[in-house]
């Protein structure tokens, strides 16, 4: 499940702003066709507020990605058919490491997906949106969620000690949690730099991932 309510922002560095685990604007080139794990939220979602600022509708044809722009539009394809879809990315997620896509669910069973719960698929982009998101905003690496404030808190000095810019995050998706970000960098290839780095200092956070923040 990709959608979360915003709820109180703590921020524990100058130059990292939040307002919820990760926003994008800041438009890179193009990636290569991404290929890996997708799952689907739904109705139990609709009317709370996605990441995007727009009211989650399990029946409109929409997705959450970890740095895409809001307004991308992409077309999602199963990798066991030829089935295909495009969505537009409007919220932020997967919040599990191995999946890279949330459909909703309207997207989930027009590709007869539904029922899986999860599935591989390739995801191209078919339209930038650049024309509508021109606002920048830096990427960062999202450490990982904790429900204990008080583990998110050493996490986040630890964070600090090694690499400078951190900050926490409370957010509320399916219950309260810490959402711990390192870094502040201009760019994605920047910031997955950083995540590897991040991956490598330490066995707990091997699932450090990229994501981009609100502004």
């Amino acid at each position: 499940m990709a959608l979360f309510k915003k709820l109180t922002i703590r921020l524990a560095v100058s130059g990292l702003a939040l307002a919820s685990c990760c926003q994008a604007q800041d438009l890179p080139s193009a990636p290569a066709p991404e290929q890996g794990i997708a799952s689907w939220y739904g109705t139990s979602f609709d009317g709370l507020q996605s990441a995007s600022g727009e009211i989650f509708d399990s029946a409109q044809l929409t997705a959450a990605h970890r740095t895409l722009p809001f307004g991308t539009k992409v077309r999602v394809r199963r990798l066991d058919t030829t089935g295909s879809i495009v969505v537009r990315i409007n919220d932020r997620g997967p919040f599990v490491e191995s999946r890279i896509i949330d459909l909703s669910y309207a997207a989930a069973r027009q590709l007869g997906m539904a029922d899986a719960g999860l599935f591989r698929v390739a995801l191209e982009i078919v339209e930038n949106a650049e024309t509508v998101y021109q606002p920048q905003s830096p990427f960062a690496v999202r450490v990982g969620a904790f429900r204990d404030p008080d583990n998110a808190r050493r996490t986040r000095e630890r964070m600090q000690e090694k690499f400078g810019a951190a900050g926490a995050a409370l957010v509320k998706r399916m219950g309260e949690y810490w959402c711990v970000l390192v870094g502040s960098s201009a760019s994605q290839a920047e910031a997955e730099t950083l995540a590897a780095v991040v991956r490598k200092s330490d066995d707990a956070f091997r699932s450090a991932y990229v994501v981009r923040l609100e502004q």
